[in-house]
């Protein structure tokens, strides 16, 4: 029993504790006058993908690819369709052509990128599948290029602030506090939630990938929904789409390349029906944008996004 506890306790350390990080960070930028544009598109994106960070961190100090795999590949999955489909149901979504010629196109290259990386050993005399330190450096190497893209954005668009909720200035020790106990939560809340998902999964004779894919990943992915919903609501379109996709980005480049460089992913073959739903959902993003009125994500493509996603879970559950 303490053991689930600790697990769902996890989860509540691993938001609380990434929003107290973000706040501190970005009361800190502020007071320093970086720009929000650079804020939001820098701290807060981090921010909402630290708990997959940590989760995947965590996972391949201990050993546990299956788990590290899932909750990247889960977690773009549930952003894309879930999250995207909440949003839109919410409040019809216009997307920027920025957006659209871009950022969605660069997040379908990375997942395409992640799948050759994990099966280009096929092409050579091995038969096992892994992601190498190599293939983590890989992915690193095209997230620098992305966080390049996104400084020359910052600075094109340097008058344009992002409407993000307001972060209360903050003195630098309190600042400073909230980042270190943000830290602390998020380090605790990390090992707990891998721990109890190691444990459920073999209590209940399950993989560690089903619990990564759904989960864990809808778990770590509650930033990203509170965020992008909060955002719909309050008509800030550009949030609710931007930090998804951004998030997708980081995923798979950053937190997958730091994943493998601290110890090689194994990867399972089955795995790659994953990667194959990831493709469909930012295809299926590109293809209803130009449908919609004025490259808008309309109601009914928010419930067909998450009849998709209902769809998904139960082929994991049938997968097992």
């Amino acid at each position: 029993m303490l053991l689930y506890i600790l697990f769902i306790l996890g989860f509540v350390l691993l938001i609380k504790g990434a929003d107290m990080l973000v706040s501190g960070a970005s009361s800190i930028a502020k007071r320093f006058n970086i720009s929000d544009m650079v804020v939001g598109l820098t701290i807060v994106s981090f921010g909402t993908s630290l708990p997959e960070l940590i989760i995947n961190i965590m996972s391949s100090v201990q050993g546990q690819s299956e788990l590290a795999i899932g909750n990247v590949f889960g977690s773009n999955v549930a952003n894309l369709l879930l999250i995207i489909g909440i949003a839109a149901i919410i409040c019809p979504l216009p997307i920027k052509r920025n957006t659209i010629l871009t950022e969605i196109p660069f997040s379908l290259i990375a997942t395409l990128l992640v799948g050759f990386l994990a099966n280009a050993v096929l092409f050579g005399d091995k038969t096992s599948l892994y992601i190498s330190r190599i293939d983590g450096a890989i992915l690193l190497f095209f997230f620098v290029l992305f966080m390049a893209y996104i400084w020359n954005i910052a600075k094109t668009n340097k008058d344009e602030a992002i409407e993000e909720e307001d972060t209360p200035m903050m003195t630098i020790p309190k600042s400073a506090l909230y980042i270190v106990l943000g830290g602390v939560g998020l380090f605790l809340g990390g090992k707990w939630v891998v721990d109890g998902a190691v444990s459920i999964a073999q209590s209940f004779g399950l993989s560690e990938s089903f619990i990564g894919l759904t989960i864990v990943a809808i778990g770590t992915s509650l930033p990203e929904l509170v965020t992008s919903a909060m955002a719909a609501y309050r008509k800030n379109i550009d949030i609710a789409i931007g930090n998804v996709v951004g998030s997708n980005i980081f995923n798979l480049l950053w937190i997958l390349g730091i994943s493998a460089l601290i110890n090689p992913l194994p990867f399972n073959v089955v795995s790659n029906s994953d990667i194959i739903m990831m493709i469909f959902a930012s295809t299926l993003l590109i293809i209803v944008i130009p449908i919609g009125k004025k490259n808008t994500i309309d109601r009914w493509n928010g419930i067909l996004f998450l009849a998709i996603y209902v769809a998904y879970i139960v082929f994991l559950v049938q997968r097992g």
